[in-house]
């Protein structure tokens, strides 16, 4: 058996789910960290874990260039490597080699592209990627796809949503299934509704273990993303897991969660943390302001991230403006924190069909603001 998949609740087209894998259960709607080298950046695998993370993600495309699938397999795979005893998903390292422009040169075989760690040259097809995610151990794998920087003419995200299709077959057809382990296929086509409609009836159509949504935030807006969700999601079976990929800011998720999305990862709690910025209840708040110089306020008094309840603003702005290590690992742990509870609130309120007061309350506060009076206990 392969990852199972069970919807709980629902509340609108918004799904409490919980995910069956063979290193753990992971109820959703989840958020990974993401650990792109084998590490989530600024903080222990015990902080990662005390936040109420279930699964994280690693890195196709950075672990084969460093250390190396072949060594972390002979070191007993990612897991063991790293010391995280829960799920991973490895992405296939399609949005990484996007990123390498001209680095790279994409034809029907695979990707060749030179590493941007020493200029080696290296050719990643479907079947490679996935067998370097069969090296890695890991829980849930991605099949290799085409991500296409947008705006794009729709002739070309048509070309690259049709390759991703036969890259797709190839991906599963190099899978080796074993108990408790998936494969996800990514639904491409930019942001025409219909593209994307036949990238998921394409997808459908192979099989997957679950579907995620790739080729988003890159850059369009928010609206558009939420279209393209509207367009997506209904094509997807109900009793598979999506995954909205590289997603993203807290009203980014909620919007998602909304249009019955069960998995998401990204960046940026854990970049914003190494850059003085932290997510509250209230929005962001950014500890390089000189405003937070003498105030002896905590983050949030009523969080339970030891980092948010404990340290006052004063200090934390004072590690942020010093260049102190320890202020990107608070902030990114009260982060990590937020995002977690994010996530428990959001599966809390479609669990009691109150989705959509809940998702009020979120965006009350958020509107708000930080300069304006805190509320009382969330």
């Amino acid at each position: 058996m392969s990852v199972s998949f069970e919807v709980l609740a629902t509340d609108g087209a918004a799904r409490r789910g919980r995910l069956h894998t063979a290193h753990g259960v992971i109820d959703t709607p989840a958020f990974m960290p993401v650990g792109t080298a084998a590490t989530v950046k600024a903080v222990t695998w015990d902080m990662v874990a005390a936040t109420g993370a279930q699964i994280v993600l690693g890195n196709t495309y950075h672990l084969m260039l460093r250390p190396g699938a072949e060594r972390i397999a002979r070191l007993g795979g990612l897991r063991a490597f790293m010391g995280w005893d829960g799920p991973v998903l490895t992405d296939s390292g399609g949005y990484q080699v996007m990123s390498l422009g001209a680095l790279r040169r994409l034809d029907e075989q695979g990707v060749t592209f030179a590493s941007h760690l020493d200029g080696s040259r290296h050719l990643l097809t479907p079947e490679r990627a996935v067998a370097i995610q069969h090296l890695l151990g890991a829980t849930i794998s991605m099949q290799l796809d085409e991500c296409l920087r947008l705006p794009a003419p729709v002739a070309e995200m048509a070309r690259a949503m049709e390759l991703s299709l036969r890259w797709a077959a190839r991906s599963k057809a190099a899978f080796a299934a074993r108990p408790g382990h998936g494969l996800f296929g990514i639904v491409q086509g930019g942001t025409d509704p219909a593209l994307r409609e036949r990238s998921a009836a394409g997808l459908v159509g192979i099989g997957f273990d679950g579907y995620a949504v790739g080729g988003l935030a890159v850059g369009e807006p928010q609206a558009v993303m939420l279209a393209m969700l509207d367009a997506t999601c209904p094509a997807l079976p109900a009793d598979r897991p999506r995954y909205l990929m590289g997603v993203g800011k807290p009203a980014d998720i909620l919007g998602a969660v909304r249009r019955g999305i069960d998995l998401f990862d990204c960046v940026l709690p854990t970049r914003s943390g190494r850059t003085g910025q932290a997510f509250t209840r209230r929005g962001p708040v950014n500890l390089k302001n000189a405003r937070h110089a003498e105030d002896p306020r905590p983050l949030d008094a009523t969080s339970r991230c030891p980092a948010t309840a404990r340290c006052s603003r004063a200090y934390l702005h004072h590690l942020v403006r010093s260049g102190e290590i320890l202020g990107a690992i608070l902030l990114t742990w009260n982060n990590l924190w937020y995002y977690q509870d994010l996530l428990r609130g959001l599966r809390d309120a479609i669990a009691q069909g109150r989705l959509e007061a809940h998702a009020a309350e979120l965006e009350a506060g958020w509107a708000a603001g930080d300069l304006a009076p805190w509320p009382g206990p969330a």
